[in-house]
């Protein structure tokens, strides 16, 4: 099996449009779509189904898609048993637009010469156990979630802390506020499609809710930040929260507002996790960067769980 095939049906699964796919992997768009062909064909089966939004994965491309990402995830191994410290750093970022890729992204500018990989892996068992095996060299993550407490084997630093804001739609009840306290937000819904049951952001919004009586609701399919954001743009009622470092693009006619939270500020806190012995020496380069250029924490006026390490 062709692993470029591999690669560009794994790229075009999480990007959802082979136009976005084509970009990153740096081909043409007839490229995507003739390797997404050839492998379609080598499996005897359709993996995606063009639509209006674009392309999405059917069942049989669910089903393949994380045999793809261990195949993949095998042949970097492989090579990396050859070219120890000239690979370049395998970084997961969790999410294309989030505040994680915005770093990794000031750390590119900063370090151009440092040949890098990203990756994105959704669950935080999923991460550790790739960065303990080699899989990837590093993973930014909530550290740590209660009653999960990292193997003694990896470390990790808190890089940033990202306030949260309200995103309201034109028509809600708080549209026009300059900013929003948490008190202020007890009684209004708070929709959060996706939220993962055990995962570090679910144990994040537990606490919020619990400790300021807020109302989130994670019921519904999760089909993505297009969807969420229409749907907030068209209902009054409802409301999101957002990392103020996640960057979404949205139709100015869905007139969304971004309102800053305050007394206190919620913060999400990232940090770098890492294995103790990776000898990689890019990952020196990473983890100075991001502690010279890390804020404060735990700053009069914010609030994190308990939990949250360090404090």
């Amino acid at each position: 099996m062709d692993l470029d095939t591999v690669r560009t049906f794994v790229t075009a699964a999480d990007a959802g449009r082979f136009q976005e796919a084509a970009a990153e992997l740096a081909v043409s768009q007839q490229a995507v779509s003739k390797r997404i062909a050839a492998l379609e064909r080598d499996l005897g089966v359709r993996l995606f189904t063009r639509t209006p939004r674009g392309a999405e994965l059917t069942i049989d491309g669910q089903a393949f898609l994380p045999h793809a990402r261990e195949l993949l995830r095998v042949a970097e191994r492989a090579v990396a048993s050859v070219r120890t410290g000239r690979r370049p750093l395998r970084v997961d970022v969790i999410a294309s637009r989030g505040a994680a890729s915005g770093l990794m992204r000031g750390f590119h500018r900063a370090y151009p010469e440092i040949e890098l990989d990203v990756v994105m892996l959704l669950d935080i068992e999923t991460a550790v156990t790739a960065i303990r095996s080699g899989a990837i060299d590093a993973s930014f993550r909530a550290v740590a979630a209660p009653d999960r407490p990292l193997p003694e084997d990896i470390e990790s630093v808190r890089v940033l802390d990202e306030p949260l804001q309200l995103l309201t739609g034109p028509a809600h009840a708080l549209a026009s506020a300059r900013s929003v306290t948490l008190a202020q937000l007890a009684g209004h819904r708070i929709w959060m499609p996706g939220i993962v049951p055990r995962s570090e952001w679910a144990a994040y919004y537990d606490d919020l809710v619990a400790e300021f009586g807020l109302t989130i609701e994670a019921t519904g399919p999760n089909f993505g930040s297009d969807a969420l954001l229409d749907t907030i743009a068209d209902t009054p009622a409802l409301a999101t929260f957002m990392g103020g470092q996640t960057r979404l693009v949205w139709p100015a006619g869905h007139g969304l507002r971004r309102i800053p939270i305050t007394d206190p500020t919620p913060v999400y806190p990232h940090s770098l996790l890492w294995h103790r012995d990776n000898p990689h020496p890019a990952l020196t380069t990473l983890r100075a960067h991001l502690t010279a250029t890390a804020g404060d924490h735990d700053e009069a006026g914010t609030w994190t769980p308990s939990w949250v390490f360090p404090r």
